[in-house]
């Protein structure tokens, strides 16, 4: 939906894509909140969750060594002693706005998958569910940055219920609450979803599929330009800035009389020489 050749160019060409010190800053703050509940209740203060960053720290660059080229260039630790203490801001904001004391998450980076009836699968990471005496599900997922304005919230929420659709097929039980918790704003988005919604966004997914499935049998990627062009890595793989894609890797179907005029076309089942499922990011 951000930009189709993105898309291609991530899923299909597979091309690398540098490391950021915000992304890379994310990931670090999400390991700390989900490893504070490993200890007892009494003990997840901020000092304690601040104090989990350097040893978290040290297994994001044992899993991916590369993300100290982040830092190559800072013989004196200045940038990353920085860096740090932004995510020790991020943390510490947390307490301000959800009190884990009281919390006793039922799932923690949880892997979801379901396939829907159509044959497309859907699977995504669920930062928290929070499961009430009484039965209700909250799901909760944490973001590093500001809030959306309120023009763009729809878009924010598109991915928590994208998860809730997800819970429900797989469980039966429409999550009571979706809850966006922004560490960079101090903000918490709430929305309760119905059955409707998440039809909807059933239906607005097999499209998208659709669409997918299209573009993968011509080859026809078109670039989507927005603000965030500018934190692309492939601007000098993009038309939109004199660039030339990679030769496509994939065999190329002219589109034919099948398909109609908005490319509709049954979503590609698993064991096809392309995506077979959509990823909640």
């Amino acid at each position: 939906m951000q930009c189709p050749l993105l898309y291609r160019f991530r899923v299909i060409d597979k091309l690398p894509q540098k490391p950021s010190e915000a992304a890379t800053r994310g990931t670090l703050v999400h390991a700390v909140l989900e490893r504070l509940f490993d200890k007892p209740a009494a003990e997840r203060t901020p000092g304690g969750a601040t104090a989990l960053i350097p040893a978290q720290w040290d297994r994001l660059l044992e899993s991916k060594p590369e993300l100290g080229d982040l830092f190559a260039e800072d013989p004196e630790g200045e940038r990353l002693a920085r860096w740090l203490g932004q995510a020790e801001q991020l943390v510490e904001r947390w307490f301000s706005l959800e009190d884990p004391t009281r919390l006793e998450p039922a799932e923690r980076e949880l892997f979801v998958e379901t396939e829907l009836e159509s044959g497309l699968r859907l699977r995504g990471v669920i930062d928290r569910i929070d499961v009430a005496p009484t039965g209700e599900v909250r799901i909760v997922d944490y973001k590093t940055g500001k809030a959306p304005r309120p023009e763009y919230a729809e878009g924010a929420l598109f991915q928590m219920k994208f998860y809730a659709l997800v819970i429900w097929r797989l469980k039966g039980v429409v999550p009571r609450r979706l809850q966006l918790v922004y560490l960079g704003s101090g903000d918490v988005m709430t929305y309760d979803p119905v059955v409707a919604d998440l039809e909807r966004v059933e239906r607005k997914l097999l499209a998208l599929w659709e669409a997918i499935s299209l573009a993968t049998r011509t080859g026809e990627w078109r670039p989507r330009p927005t603000k965030l062009c500018g934190w692309c890595d492939h601007q000098a793989l993009c038309p939109e800035f004199g660039g030339t894609p990679p030769v496509y890797p994939l065999t190329v179907c002219p589109a034919g009389p099948a398909d109609d005029d908005q490319g509709r076309m049954e979503p590609v089942r698993a064991g096809a020489d392309r995506p077979a499922a959509l990823d909640g990011h």
